[in-house]
C-alpha cells in the first residue's frame, strides 16, 4: 500500500459514516433513527442510500425514461424528507445517494467506493414474515462480502427504545 493509499485510509477512519439503506418500507425510519443516534454519539456521518430498480421497458423507451425519472424523483422526496429528520434529531447532514440496480450490487459498489462507510444499519420487519429480503440478503449468505458489521434492529422498535440503545 503506498503512502497516499495508507494517508486516505486514515483519513476515512476519522470521518467513518454509518450506511442506511433507504426504502418504502415502515421500519426503515427505525434505521434511520438508530444510525442518526449513534453518528451523533461517536461523532461520525451518515449515508442514506435509495436504490432504485431499473426499468426494462425496451419497446417503449419513452415510457421506461418517463418511469425512471419519476423514480427518481420519489426517492430524492424521500431522502430529503429522512434528512430534514436526521438534521432536526442530531445536527448531521447526511450524504445522500441514489443509485439504479439491485440493491445488494449497488450496496457493495458504494461501500467498495467509500472506505469511509464503517457500518451498515438495517432495520428488520416486524411482525412473522421474517426480516425482509434485503436484510435476508446482506446479513446472510452476503455479510462475509463487506469488512465491516452490519447491525439489525428490530423494526418495531419506538423512539425511547431507540433512544436508550444508544
Amino acid at each position: 500500500m503506498s503512502d497516499k493509499d495508507a494517508a486516505k485510509r486514515t483519513d476515512a477512519k476519522r470521518r467513518s459514516k454509518f450506511l442506511v439503506v433507504v426504502d418504502d418500507t415502515p421500519e426503515v425510519r427505525v434505521a434511520v433513527r438508530y444510525a442518526t443516534k449513534r453518528a451523533r454519539n461517536i461523532r461520525c456521518g451518515v449515508v442514506m442510500l435509495r436504490v432504485v430498480e431499473p426499468i426494462d421497458f425496451q419497446q417503449w423507451a419513452g415510457v421506461a425514461e418517463i418511469m425512471r425519472s419519476e423514480a427518481h424523483e420519489a426517492a430524492e422526496d424521500l431522502l430529503h424528507k429522512l434528512a430534514e429528520q436526521v438534521n432536526q434529531d442530531s445536527g448531521i447532514l447526511p450524504e445522500l445517494v441514489i443509485r439504479e440496480g439491485l440493491a445488494r450490487d449497488e450496496i457493495l459498489k458504494l461501500v467498495d467506493q467509500d472506505p469511509a462507510i464503517r457500518m451498515l444499519v438495517l432495520a428488520a420487519a416486524p411482525g412473522g414474515e421474517g426480516p425482509g429480503p434485503l436484510v435476508a440478503a446482506l446479513a446472510g449468505q452476503m455479510s462475509g462480502n463487506l469488512g465491516f458489521p452490519i447491525t439489525v434492529i428490530p423494526g418495531s422498535l419506538t423512539d425511547e427504545q431507540i433512544d436508550h440503545l444508544t
